[in-house]
């Protein structure tokens, strides 16, 4: 089980402490950026009250639950931090245990940004090319030998997403697999029923296909599985204590919020979907975490601790990704209403909504979670405690989600 003397190395300095420094002040390159492009807007003090309003319209929605953790660090992503906690409703609505910030919840895919800073990591020590072709690494595998390992972790490889044909019935499309253990490549014969949507490099489709396809790419490059991966790159490094990735074991470990599905019907009543094994997911989506381990994550990788700065710029390459959003390598932007953009990942699985975001420099995290899914009224909501957590009250009213 040898890594080689590299990354080794990465390892060790991780365990340490930040390896890697960033300079903090660097540009973003993509969408509203460039030589004459106004300097970043710092965020101003969390509005708390907003914050924990947006949550009970949550519930007024339809989530049984709702919270958010802010991590306010003050010159580094490891320093002291002070933490604004926000929660209301319930885990369980069978027991009518609260919902607590401490409790551990499906991450959907904030877990591709896991997997891309574990394919950048592997770039950074010479072990991948970005821009070579996926056939190059797997031969045989695509039908497009010129879709690149940058096509798939920016979502422009044209790959059909397979889970449009999974779950084009919500429960009951559910229901078929939340016991059934997949092969990646059997997930990916599924998306190549399909032709490709546009000529890769084209244009931003999203497509779970392209991170099914990055857990193929590390476990053929390491030899290792990907939870071997995450732990030994990511979460022992950073000390995660919540993060775990059980596939294909169906049960969230430890203290946890159940996952309630909203059925098609607005009258059926909604479906615990806590318990499944995410294989139709894996590398796309199927970590397990919690709002203290997210704001950790993504202040370290914004605060240079997990990649060397070519990669971090490589990262936050961005393409459009729809109105007030780019997306780079594993790494979604956001545009607020106060000029301030943040940088992270949403998740989206059956039972739970995650917006895991950090400002530019690290030093402000938010993570906000509603135990439901399937509800444009409560995703929408969530995406305004991005306005509450990073613009204060400079927020204008919240948007509809994209």
């Amino acid at each position: 089980m040898c890594r080689g003397a590299v990354l080794g190395s990465l390892v060790l300095g991780l365990l340490a402490g930040p390896a890697y420094a960033v300079d903090r002040g660097r540009p973003d390159t993509g969408p509203n950026t460039g030589p004459n492009a106004p300097a970043p807007t710092a965020p101003a003090a969390p509005d708390l009250a907003a914050l924990s309003g947006l949550l009970r319209t949550a519930l007024s929605h339809g989530a049984p639950g709702a919270m958010a953790r802010i991590d306010d660090h003050r010159t580094s992503w490891d320093d002291h931090a002070t933490v604004h906690k926000a929660v209301e409703g319930v885990a369980d609505r069978g027991s009518g245990e609260a919902m607590d910030t401490a409790d551990r919840f499906r991450i959907g895919s904030v877990t591709k940004t896991f997997s891309a800073v574990v394919l950048l990591q592997l770039a950074a020590e010479g072990r991948l090319d970005l821009d070579t072709s996926v056939d190059h690494y797997l031969p045989g595998l695509l039908p497009d030998d010129r879709i690149t390992v940058r096509h798939l972790l920016s979502h422009r490889s044209g790959l059909y997403d397979y889970t449009n044909d999974l779950f084009e019935r919500t429960v009951s499309g559910f229901e078929a697999v939340r016991t059934k253990v997949f092969t990646y490549r059997e997930l990916v014969a599924k998306s190549l029923e399909h032709p490709l949507t546009h000529a890769p490099g084209a244009a931003y489709d999203y497509s779970n296909t392209n991170f099914v396809v990055a857990g193929l790419l590390i476990e053929k490059l390491t030899g290792h599985p990907v939870r071997t991966e995450y732990e030994n790159r990511i979460i022992k490094p950073l000390k995660l204590a919540d993060t775990v990735y059980v596939h294909p074991d169906t049960k969230i470990p430890g203290r946890h919020a159940r996952g309630y599905l909203t059925p098609d019907d607005a009258k059926a009543a909604l479906v615990d979907a806590t318990d499944q094994t995410m294989s139709w997911a894996q590398s796309a989506g199927a970590l397990i975490s919690s709002t203290r381990d997210l704001n950790t994550f993504f202040s370290a990788l914004l605060g240079g601790a997990l990649l060397p700065t070519r990669q971090l710029d490589e990262m936050e390459r961005w393409v459009p990704a729809g109105t007030g959003q780019a997306y780079g390598l594993g790494l979604r932007r956001r545009d607020l209403s106060c000029g301030v953009s943040v940088y992270g990942h949403t998740g989206t699985v059956q039972g739970y909504y995650t917006y895991a975001f950090t400002s530019k420099d690290g030093l402000r995290s938010l993570t906000a979670v509603a135990n439901t899914s399937n509800n444009d009224a409560v995703y929408g909501t969530m995406l305004g405690t991005l306005e509450s957590a990073f613009c204060g009250k400079r927020a204008k009213a919240p948007g509809t989600a994209g």
